[in-house]
């Protein structure tokens, strides 16, 4: 019942962020994982790739709960992306798939580096001179599948991804934001099946467990999650766009510093 409980609260804190900044909630949801499941003794063989599709598992319905709640004050720009969930359905596969071959540390801090970069971005809303033009269908495509995959390997919606890419092509961060949630969908979904796929003849899995998800923590996130992704959805669109950025660089900073340490 105790772990459960956790679950629940972790659900609600990564709920409320995935709302905010369109993080899926995935940057919360996994290292809170590796902890919890570490504690419970899983294989450390499998403990990562759990934690992962797991996450990933979480992320399908926090993200349609933030959707609806953007698509309602009409900030989602819907043809960006779909052109790039097309890609991230591909992604989200070919990240899930070369998990399997990769090392989690290395992985990790790649990652981390990733995320000080962007914080430092966003911190000083640093720009390239000249505006940047928006790719075409294919270009959008292709970019939404290197995003699709990173987030694979990571179990995150890829928010940390887009976000920050959107802002650089002059979208305003409430919109980069709001497409973020709806892209975060695609990716989750396929990651997860992928994750299933990969981890279904797995011998090391605990007890119920569905390939490299395990359900228990699955439900007890998503009791939360979905009703605080819809705070954290309705506060995007009363906070100030510069104190959002600020906010954002240091969640992806304190991300970063998790992840190396």
């Amino acid at each position: 019942m105790m772990m459960l409980l956790g679950y629940i609260l972790l659900g609600a804190v990564a709920g409320l962020i995935a709302g905010v900044f369109g993080l899926g909630g995935g940057i919360i949801i996994v290292p809170a994982l590796i902890f919890t499941f570490s504690y419970l003794h899983f294989p450390p063989e499998v403990l990562t790739h759990i934690a992962v599709g797991t996450s990933l598992s979480t992320i399908i319905f926090t993200s349609l709960s933030a959707i609806y709640v953007h698509h309602k004050k009409q900030a989602i720009y819907w043809s960006l992306a779909v052109k790039l969930s097309i890609g991230m359905l591909f992604g989200g596969l070919i990240g899930a798939y070369f998990a399997e071959m990769v090392s989690g540390p290395l992985l990790q801090k790649v990652f981390a580096l990733y995320s000080l970069t962007v914080a430092f971005q966003m911190w000083t809303s640093w720009k390239p001179k000249g505006a940047l033009v928006l790719p075409k269908t294919f270009g959008l495509a292709t970019l939404g599948t290197a995003i699709g995959s990173i987030s694979g390997l990571f179990g995150i919606a890829g928010g940390s991804l887009v976000v920050p890419i959107l802002t650089l092509y002059r979208i305003k961060i409430t919109n980069a934001i709001a497409t973020s949630a709806l892209t975060g969908f695609p990716i989750a979904l396929s990651g997860t099946i992928g994750y299933l796929l990969t981890g279904w003849n797995n011998n090391n899995l605990p007890e119920y467990s569905l390939g490299y998800v395990y359900l228990p923590a699955t439900l007890g996130i998503i009791i939360s999650s979905t009703i605080f992704a819809k705070v954290g959805a309705k506060l995007v669109h009363q906070l100030p766009a510069d104190k959002l950025k600020k906010s954002f660089s240091i969640v992806l900073l304190l991300v970063a510093i998790k992840l190396f340490f």
